[in-house]
């Protein structure tokens, strides 16, 4: 009998692979769930929104029903919240869904996607999953080279991949400079700008792409509810375009990608103003606790406009060595050698408690 025949580019993909679960390092090493610390996985320390949290309970029997394929009332908030038409927005579960959409609508084999160095691996891996070819630039001080970006493009070109802020570095473009490169990519080039962060960024720095959307036709903004909104097990994150864009995208969305409690809580999280405000400044506090630590260890760290930040160690060995050891003390942080900083940990802001846990397990670790 003849063997099934994986195609060649689907078999050399390498699974993404996320900070670890509580429940798994509890099992594994038996610490107690209540003793274990996650700040792997850039959530939010708080969770959900009490306005969501309220929206789920008075609206759990709606799981029996199939969601509103077209997501009307989330769509309608979005643009309450946004001012976008709601012809412009497509939803997805979580923004991952929304970037492997894009590959697959405009994406075919011998056809490239352009991405950073220490990107986030999502993009390569949607890329790939299509037949296409990804384009890694490389880094300057861990961050979007986009003169190099422009110098990448060529005729097979179709996807741009651009992560402002980005992850797992937390570096930032500022918006003179992503205007600038927008202005210089052919239009029939898709650029997808990954916000998945934004929320974080003080007044003055957040973005301002929302209203780039009627220049750039060939822009597409993602963005997530699973960093400051607090909805990561829910899946949810929509991407805004043009008009005639998100039409071709929403013929290839699978039906009731996003369910019924995700839409609940979607919306009534958008009408949380307060909770957001608060989440940040507990980010900014946090921010603050950690990197004076890193300081005053002398450990190096990329300055991060996310909700975690990158710190340094000597070489691999010794990074991983310092991971094992937070981890046996119930703290569990992320490698991220797999974006080719094998010397680097990354680490999510938590509440003040969790982080001077952290703070302390680092500092007694004599290695």
């Amino acid at each position: 009998m003849n063997s099934i025949v994986i195609p060649k580019y689907i078999n050399t993909i390498l699974p993404y692979e996320g900070g670890r679960p509580i429940k798994e390092v509890a099992r594994e090493l038996g610490i107690p769930e209540n003793d274990i610390v996650k700040l792997a996985s850039n959530e939010n320390p708080l969770g959900i929104s009490p306005k969501a949290k309220k929206a789920i309970e008075d609206n759990i029997e709606e799981i029996s029903r199939y969601p509103d394929g077209n997501a009307f009332y989330l769509k309608q908030a979005i643009n309450k919240k946004f001012n976008i038409a709601t012809n412009q927005i497509v939803l997805g579960n979580g923004s991952n869904d929304i970037l492997e959409l894009v590959a697959r609508t405009f994406l075919s084999v011998n056809d490239e996607a352009i991405y950073s160095e220490h990107a986030f691996a999502v993009y390569s891996l949607v890329t790939q999953a299509v037949g296409a070819k990804g384009i890694e630039v490389p880094a300057k001080n861990y961050a979007h080279d986009l003169d190099q970006f422009l110098l990448a493009i060529n005729e097979n070109t179709k996807v741009i991949y651009i992560a402002n802020p980005n992850n797992p570095t937390g570096t930032l473009i500022d918006k003179s400079t992503l205007k600038s490169f927008l202005d210089k990519v052919p239009n029939n080039i898709v650029v997808v700008l990954d916000e998945a962060y934004d929320e974080y960024l003080d007044n003055n720095l957040k973005s301002e792409a929302f209203d780039w959307i009627a220049k750039y036709k060939n822009l597409l903004i993602s963005r997530s509810f699973s960093k400051a909104y607090g909805l990561a097990g829910l899946r949810l994150g929509y991407g805004v375009s043009s008009a005639n864009l998100v039409e071709v995208i929403n013929r290839i969305r699978q039906p009731f990608n996003v369910n019924s409690l995700a839409q609940i809580a979607g919306i009534a999280s958008l009408d949380d103003d307060d909770f957001i405000v608060t989440s940040k400044k507990i980010n900014d506090k946090g921010m603050k606790q950690l990197t004076n630590a890193f300081s005053s260890l002398g450990i190096e760290f990329i300055r991060s406009y996310g909700n975690f930040i990158a710190f340094k160690f000597k070489d691999e060995l010794a990074a991983m060595m310092y991971y094992q050891h937070l981890l046996k003390n119930g703290i569990i942080i992320r490698p991220i050698a797999n974006y080719k900083m094998p010397e680097f940990l990354r680490v999510s802001i938590g509440l003040e408690l969790e982080n001077d846990k952290f703070i302390k397990i680092l500092s007694n670790c004599n290695i």
